[in-house]
């Protein structure tokens, strides 16, 4: 197989580990050359805590990934979640020396670079910094100020911090499974790419993704991401209560969950029951569908009740914040019978689930339009468009080196960096100061 420019998307998850190849096909599509998925072992609530078992549950998914595709993985992008993350606004402002100039990148990388260099609560770090809209010269509400006049150009952030070990940890299990880690972004974020469309985003949407061990929310307004929070509940805490509440094991209980499951108890009738084979020797035990159902109920709705009460205080509830588009369900707890219903019952807003497929080829495989594999292919996405801002970048200084050629030497130099660095987007930046970090770790 040949072998064109290809990324590869790793979502590190509490009960899954999913690694997906893929490139961008003539239609800007993107065309999945090969999946691997392991089970997750060593990671808890989306933070890793056995990091011998998570090194080779990630060698698996990418061995099967390489298998599958014919194809070598080298560096990775990885999606960060799990209860240490947290979010926060701050609004900062740079006074520009001459404001007969106009603004341009470097003023906006400034303003942003002065965003991470505030004071967190010790052992935390910045993971995001995401400019909502900016103010110049008093002037609010602007959406893109490069190329205005003014002084003063002042922005409202949106700042992800997570914990500095939980990524270290990261990265160290990565770069032990003979990986390199190309970039980390916020997992909420990631599956959004992959599920939301640019007029949801617009009209106002609350993406919410159920996994196993965490439900990421992340909420758009006007194209522009307001919110972001992860609940450390999910998927595992009601195979849990069903493990629990009908004495039986785990497994049967997930399977439970998944072959009869609903977050509906008004469904089944009483007299519909399950008979699950007894532990060696005993009797079968016999389960009905509608306690079933009760236990399921009862967990999903505080995990929505939970969300709900981050939607709200993201400030749904007023007129110039509200959420048109509603929610979107995603992930693999998304997959439960009637939770749509249940849902809307309890927010009142419009939902649908969430697959991953506005941005697939149509040709790509079934399973991977699966809402298990948002997150995943949102993280290809976001290795995808990484490799291209490089290659503009590696393009651009390729014919300035040949224009340089003919320069005096030292000049020469001296524009070439220059030039460098002007192009480094705020993300670039910040991947380098995390790749020094973890490296310095080490």
């Amino acid at each position: 197989m040949e072998q064109g420019n290809y990324s590869v998307g790793l979502d590190i998850g509490t009960t899954k580990i999913v690694a997906i190849i893929g490139r961008e096909n003539e239609y800007g599509k993107i065309e999945v050359l090969g999946t691997g998925r392991s089970k997750s072992l060593g990671v808890h609530r989306g933070v890793v805590n056995n990091i011998t078992q998570t090194i080779s549950s990630i060698q698996q998914a990418v061995e099967q990934a390489e298998l599958n595709s014919g194809l070598k993985i080298g560096s990775v992008v990885v999606g960060i979640a799990g209860q240490h993350i947290r979010s926060l606004h701050h609004s900062d402002y740079i006074t520009r020396p001459n404001s007969e100039e106009v603004i341009d990148n470097d003023d906006l990388d400034k303003l942003c670079n002065q965003v991470y260099k505030l004071v967190m609560l010790p052992g935390e770090e910045i993971i995001h910094v995401l400019p909502q809209e900016y103010k110049v010269d008093g002037q609010a509400e602007v959406k893109e100020p490069v190329g205005m006049y003014g002084g003063r150009l002042e922005a409202n952030f949106h700042v992800v911090v997570g914990q500095v070990s939980s990524i270290k940890n990261v990265g160290r299990c990565i770069k032990s499974a003979g990986l390199n880690l190309g970039n980390i972004t916020l997992e909420p974020l990631a599956s959004a790419d992959a599920v939301l469309s640019q007029e949801e985003k617009e009209a106002g949407v609350a993406l919410i993704d159920i996994g196993g061990g965490t439900t990421d929310l992340a909420i758009f307004k006007d194209g522009i991401i307001r919110h972001t929070s992860v609940i450390p509940f999910g998927g595992n805490v009601i195979t849990e209560d069903i493990k629990e509440g009908c004495s039986i094991i785990e497994k049967q209980a997930e399977l439970l969950k998944i072959k009869f499951g609903s977050a509906w108890p008004g469904e089944n009738k009483d007299n519909e029951i399950v008979s699950i084979p007894g532990l060696r020797g005993r009797e079968p035990k016999e389960i009905t569908l509608k306690n079933l159902s009760k236990i399921i109920h009862a967990r999903v709705v505080e995990i929505v009740e939970q969300v709900y009460v981050e939607i709200k205080n993201y400030g749904h509830e007023e007129q110039k914040k509200k959420l048109i588009a509603g929610i979107v369900l995603t992930g693999g707890g998304s997959q439960l019978k009637h939770l749509k219903q249940l849902v809307e019952y309890i927010t009142g807003m419009d939902t649908r689930i969430g697959y991953p497929n506005e941005h697939l080829a149509g040709d790509s495989d079934e399973e991977v339009a699966s809402p298990l594999y948002a997150t995943a292919v949102g993280l290809l996405m976001n290795a995808l468009e990484a490799q291209k801002k490089n290659q503009v970048v590696e393009q651009e200084e390729m014919l300035e080196e040949e224009v340089l050629v003919g320069q005096e030497h030292d000049m020469g130099a001296k524009t070439n960096t220059v030039s460098q660095t002007e192009r480094k987007s705020i993300f670039d930046k910040w991947s380098e100061k995390l790749k020094d970090f973890l490296d310095n770790a080490e």
